[in-house]
């Protein structure tokens, strides 16, 4: 045959046999049907290793990358399996009901349509659970050390537990002063007959070691004495990995440091000491921030604030802000007001974990329930306990000039489904309101002391908490001086609790699913309503209370509908949390209270709002979106000032 002969011939067979490839699907779809083991975080696992669920959408492929694929999933399939434990089982996959190693098998994909997914079903035959046996560790260790594996014979032979012993074991040999301890990767040997292992750590301690020289790196404008007197760990005191670490943490937790990190000595010296080197790197000296939120009842808000971080050196820091409020006419508010302010944070004031604050202020806002003109400022030393626990005292004056919009005698009884009735017999102690829009004066002197218990692990107001509880109790000696000048103590409790649904079962990742409740009492005792400036009142309604009403429109109201406040405040959260992805996630909410003249827990006229909300989570906090509505809603003909039919409120950060 001559070559061109030959060549000819080569072109049909490839034409008639290439047809099928011709028409083959690159790359080509698939779905994936998984079988379930029974065990749902070992169903997770499985599925979050498969490549063939992973990778499906992200990184498509053509028929004979799809069989690749699906064989490399058998050994990685087969290695969580056996990390769980189970090491008899076996890993089966098919693609359109044949196995792997069936020669049909690319065939098969390339005679397919394109528009025709392959299927492919994966199933498992997991076998035995395993079990420990025998927990080894060779090597001399401290006496009590073999505790800190919290391994014990007959658990469930877990790879994941295994390696986390061993890690354990490192750290606490650490913490014990031995900086160059070594735990080698445990080994385990199977018994199959038995279905156990038995499990050996390698372990040299090494010398026992303190520390010795501390050197800081990376220092411009912060003073080195601050930082050494700050310092958790000092020269001379025993090494131990999770004081070190304590210490960096500390470091910076002081907001004045983009990055802290320890370096370790190569080796201890003659006297068996380990120098240690702390390398810090500054943040910027300067901050600028824009901040924005909208309710339908407040309007928006958008606001400026600047920050010189470290101004002497030892991590002070002033703040200026300055926020236009009440923009675009909500429908609690009659005009544009302000809030400007100062605040100078001296940390490690007097002592270590005592901070001062000193703070100025002015505000200037038109609400339905009384225009206010104020001037602030305040001294306050906060002191931290501990981790969990904190508690503050200050000194505030404030001047300010009120028009609270107040008409006629007596007050409207707030019942549905309107308020526009005078109450013929005020209870004892409510005095007559002052005549129509009278401005008034006051002088305020006050003392307030706050104890704080936090256990969310969150210190930011603005921080997603998934669980623990905050717990803010607070007591406020007021001196009145104006008309009429008066003494009285304000006393509110808020306590917040965060439930992470994983816990029971119910979401197999911890933080994705959380119920969060929220309940606050206020009471106001030495003076009567009336007595009170309006803005020493408690009001309901709004996104900080009870979502659905607008803005201060719950509780006691003039027989115009504007809110008069009260000396008693009740009101409750209960919230559900869903995320999805690694951005999205929604709400789902129900708000109840009351503010009235003395303090009875959701009796009286009890309001309650419902709604749902929508979540984009960032770094520094969800952007929260909540519609919600009235569930007694004040409606229909007669109805003065009437509540709204719903409300939407945007902001930085959850409602609680």
């Amino acid at each position: 045959m001559s070559n061109r002969s030959g060549v000819l011939l080569l072109i049909a067979v490839v034409l008639l046999y290439g047809i099928p490839f011709a028409r083959a699907a690159d790359p080509q779809p698939y779905k994936v049907d998984m079988a379930s083991t029974g065990d749902s975080a070992l169903n997770s696992t499985l599925k979050a290793t498969s490549e063939l669920e992973t990778l499906r959408k992200t990184a498509p492929v053509g028929p004979f990358g799809l069989i690749g694929r699906a064989r490399g999933d058998l050994e990685r399939l087969k290695t969580v399996l056996e990390s769980f434990g189970y090491y008899q089982s076996y890993v089966e996959i098919r693609i359109d009901g044949l196995p792997l190693d069936d020669p049909g098998v690319g065939e098969e994909l390339t005679s397919r349509s394109k528009d025709k997914d392959a299927e492919i079903k994966i199933t498992f035959s997991i076998g035995p659970l395993y079990h420990l046996r025998k927990i080894e560790i060779d090597g001399t260790v401290p006496s009590g050390s073999e505790k800190t594996l919290q391994l014990e014979s007959g658990a469930p032979a877990i790879a994941a537990d295994v390696l986390a012993a061993g890690e354990r074991l490192l750290t606490a040999l650490e913490d014990q002063g031995y900086a160059f301890a070594k735990v080698d990767t445990p080994i385990a040997y199977e018994d199959p007959p038995n279905r156990v292992l038995d499990v050996k750590f390698h372990v040299e301690t090494g010398n026992l070691v303190k520390i010795g020289d501390i050197r800081i790196r990376g220092l411009k404008t912060m003073k080195e004495s601050f930082i050494r007197r700050r310092l958790l760990v000092h020269t001379g005191e025993q090494y131990g990995s999770t004081k070190v670490e304590a210490a960096r943490k500390d470091l910076l937790a002081l907001g004045v440091f983009s990055s802290v990190s320890v370096r370790l000595g190569t080796k201890p010296d003659s006297e068996g000491r380990i120098p240690l080197t702390f390398n810090t790197r500054e943040r910027a000296g300067h901050a600028v921030s824009v901040s924005g939120a909208y309710s339908s009842d407040l309007g928006g808000s958008t606001g400026v604030s600047w920050t010189k971080r470290n101004v002497s050196g030892r991590a002070d820091s002033l703040t200026l802000s300055a926020t236009a409020i009440n923009l675009g006419g909500g429908t609690s508010t009659n005009g544009v007001g302000y809030d400007v302010n100062g605040k100078y944070l001296i940390p490690d004031w007097k002592q270590r974990d005592q901070s001062m604050q000193v703070a100025v202020g002015a505000i200037r806002q038109y609400l339905d329930a009384y225009d206010q003109k104020a001037y602030t400022g305040s001294v306050t030393v906060n002191r931290k306990l501990s981790s969990i626990w904190s508690v503050s005292a200050g000194l505030g004056i404030e001047q300010e000039h009120i028009n609270q919009h107040e008409c006629g005698v007596g007050q409207c009884i707030d019942t549905d489904p309107g308020c526009s009735e005078i109450d013929p017999d005020p209870p004892a102690g409510t005095t007559t309101p002052p005549p129509c829009n009278e401005r008034f004066s006051y002088t305020l002197l006050s003392l307030p002391i706050t104890a704080l218990f936090n256990t969310t692990g969150q210190d930011s107001p603005l921080a997603d908490a998934i669980h623990g509880m905050r717990v803010s109790v607070n007591v406020t000696p007021t001196f009145s001086f104006g008309h009429p000048s008066t003494r009285f103590l304000v006393s509110q409790a808020t306590a917040s609790v965060y439930f992470d649904l994983n816990n029971i079962g119910l979401n197999n990742t911890p933080g994705r699913s959380v119920l969060a409740m929220r309940a606050l009492a206020g009471l106001a005792v030495g003076a009567s309503q009336f007595s009170l400036p309006p803005d020493q009142r408690f009001y309901a309604g709004g996104s900080g209370t009870i979502r659905g009403y607008r803005y201060q429109s719950v509780g006691p109201l003039f027989p115009n509908g504007n809110p008069i406040g009260g000396t008693a405040i009740n009101a409750g959260s209960v919230e559900f949390r869903q995320r999805f992805g690694e951005s999205l996630g929604t709400a789902v909410f129900l708000d109840a209270g009351n503010v009235s003249k003395n303090l009875s827990p959701f009796n009286g006229q009890l309001k309650t709002g419902a709604g749902v909300g929508l979540r984009y989570y960032t770094p520094i906090g969800p952007i929260r979106l909540d519609v919600a509505v009235p569930l007694q809603r004040r409606s229909g003909p007669g109805v003065i000032n009437p509540d709204d039919a719903f409300e939407i409120y945007i902001g930085l950060g959850q409602a609680f």
